[in-house]
C-alpha cells in the first residue's frame, strides 16, 4: 500500500517541475553568455541575418532616362518636348512616364477638338453676317467662292479647308469669293454663236441648275 496522499503526490510533482525549469533557465542563460562571447571575439553573426545595405539598394527605383521614347502618338513635338522636361524634372522612369502619357493624350485631343468645333461655328457666324459678302447676298456670293475653288483649289487643299474648318474662315471665304468674280468677269462671249456659249458655261459651272 502506498503512503503516498493526494497532498504528497503534488508536492512531488511541484519539485520535479521546478527543477526541470531551473534545468531549461540554466540552458537557455549559457546559450545567451555563449553568443555574447562570440560577438565579442569577433566571429561571424549567425545565418539568416540580411545585409540591409545591399538589400536597400536592391530596391532602390529606377529613375529618368536619359531621353524618353514614347513612340508614335498623335501630339505634336512642342507637347512631347514639353512633357518630357517635367517628367524628368520629377525623375519618373520611361515606363511611368508613358503611362501618364497614355492616361493624358485622350483627354488633350477631346480638348482639342472641342476648341476646333468652337472655331468651326464662330467663323461660320462671322461669315454669314459679313457685311461684304454676307448677309442676303451670302449664297451667291458662296456660289462665286465655289467657282474659284473648283477651278484652283487642289483635293489636298479642299481636305485642309475641310478638316480644319478654316473654309469657314471669313478670311478664307473672302478670298476665294473675289477669285470667283474676277474668273466671271474675265470670261467673253465673241461672235453668233455667243448667247449658246454661255449657257453651256452656266450648265458647266451649275450642273444641278435648271438653266436652258
Amino acid at each position: 500500500m502506498s503512503n503516498e496522499t493526494l497532498m504528497t503526490e503534488t508536492a512531488a510533482t511541484t519539485n520535479e517541475g521546478q527543477a526541470a525549469s531551473d534545468t531549461t533557465v540554466q540552458s537557455a542563460t549559457g546559450a545567451e553568455s555563449q553568443g555574447q562571447q562570440q560577438q565579442a571575439e569577433g566571429q561571424p553573426a549567425a545565418e539568416g541575418t540580411a545585409d540591409t545595405g545591399k538589400t536597400d539598394e536592391a530596391k532602390k527605383p529606377e529613375g529618368a532616362p536619359e531621353s524618353y521614347d514614347f513612340g508614335e502618338t498623335q501630339l505634336d513635338t512642342e507637347v512631347l518636348t514639353a512633357f518630357g522636361e517635367v517628367a524628368k524634372e520629377l525623375n519618373l522612369t520611361q515606363e511611368v512616364a508613358s503611362k501618364v502619357l497614355d492616361k493624358m493624350t485622350p483627354v488633350m485631343q477631346a480638348r482639342q477638338a472641342a476648341q476646333l468645333e468652337t472655331a468651326r461655328t464662330e467663323w461660320a457666324e462671322q461669315s454669314k453676317a459679313d457685311k461684304e459678302f454676307g448677309g442676303d447676298k451670302l449664297q451667291e456670293n458662296l456660289s462665286f467662292a465655289k467657282r474659284a475653288m473648283d477651278a484652283y483649289a487642289t483635293n489636298e487643299l479642299k481636305t485642309l479647308l475641310n478638316e480644319s474648318g478654316l473654309g469657314n474662315h471669313p478670311e478664307v471665304i473672302r478670298f476665294f469669293v473675289k477669285a470667283g468674280k474676277a474668273i466671271s468677269e474675265d470670261t467673253v462671249v465673241t461672235g453668233a454663236k455667243g448667247a449658246g456659249t454661255e449657257s453651256f458655261n452656266a450648265k458647266r459651272l451649275y450642273p444641278n441648275s435648271n438653266m436652258n
